[in-house]
């Protein structure tokens, strides 16, 4: 069994980590939604090809949770912080996901004029980043209080993806010429409101982490 410090240094190794692939993601999901925006195929394909340094990132932490049980049988706090580990690399693994979906999106659409000037899902993608980046702020801050403000941005998301499918949807009826495309675009939004949705449950990992109380935030 180690000492507490080299316990507490290996959590914060941990921690550390878990933030390199939140910033991996991040990453992915701005390139992703600038390859859509731009129409760029050699950005939409880094974004996918990227993909395998995400999914690396995630197996590395997980052997660390795995091998930390382990070897220091933590508990109460410890192993919930451990297990908090072991859900987030979740949640950001399937985010990394769907930035690649929203690249292929983007491939797909790529040689066609875009049926309309691409505004709300930008600000999704922004609002998606925000939650990401504060999301992980509070989590290496055991920060419930941010975890909770983070959330409440979950709805902002919502109503832009709501906004999103209404236009698109008049779209497709006025002209079923441009179905292909608004479907694409359709499912890049749905990609969006999933992410900040996957942002939302590493909110929920949080409080669980500090409480011990689980608590559903969307």
């Amino acid at each position: 069994m180690a000492t507490r410090t080299t316990f507490d240094q290996a959590l914060s190794e941990l921690k550390q980590e878990i933030l390199r692939m939140g910033f991996y993601v991040e990453e992915s999901v701005s390139r992703a939604v600038e390859s859509l925006v731009k129409q760029d195929l050699g950005l939409a394909q880094s974004v996918i090809d990227g993909d395998v340094l995400i999914d690396d990132q995630e197996m590395l932490i997980e052997d660390k949770c795995l091998k930390l049980i382990a070897t220091q049988q933590p508990l109460a706090k410890d192993l919930r912080r451990i297990a908090a580990g072991l859900m987030i690399i979740t949640d950001l693994e399937r985010m990394g996901d769907l930035a690649c979906d929203i690249a292929k999106s983007a491939r797909r659409i790529a040689n066609e004029p875009l049926i309309k000037p691409l505004i709300d899902i930008p600000r999704m993608a922004h609002l998606a980043q925000i939650m990401v980046k504060e999301v992980l702020d509070a989590y290496v801050r055991e920060d419930v209080q941010l975890a909770l403000k983070m959330a409440a941005d979950d709805e902002l998301v919502d109503d832009l993806h709501n906004q999103v499918f209404r236009e698109l949807l008049v779209l497709m009826m006025e002209n079923p010429k441009v179905i292909n495309q608004a479907t694409a675009l359709l499912f890049a939004s749905r990609h969006l409101e999933r992410i900040a949705d996957h942002a939302t449950n590493i909110g929920e990992r949080i409080v669980y982490l500090v409480t011990g109380e689980r608590k559903e935030l969307n």
